[in-house]
């Protein structure tokens, strides 16, 4: 689970790349920054309920590290 974790923040990060890749070389006239964008907040999404998903049926655990706690 944390290799599938791993892969998709790093799909994330690549999708952010090209995003900026294709707004500094197209300078506004291409839609390929908007689909980069959208593609990127979709990963996200996915991410955000795979692990809820996970943590619902018990393929990933909490930690068990109090916050704030001394």
């Amino acid at each position: 689970m944390k290799w599938i974790i791993a892969l998709a923040l790093l799909m994330i990060v690549a999708s952010l790349g090209s995003a900026l890749y294709y707004m500094m070389k197209d300078k506004g006239s291409s839609p390929r920054m908007v689909r980069s964008l959208m593609l990127r907040i979709g990963l996200s999404l996915l991410l955000f309920l795979g692990i809820l998903i996970a943590y619902h049926f018990g393929y990933i655990q909490p930690t068990g590290i109090k916050v704030g706690v001394n």
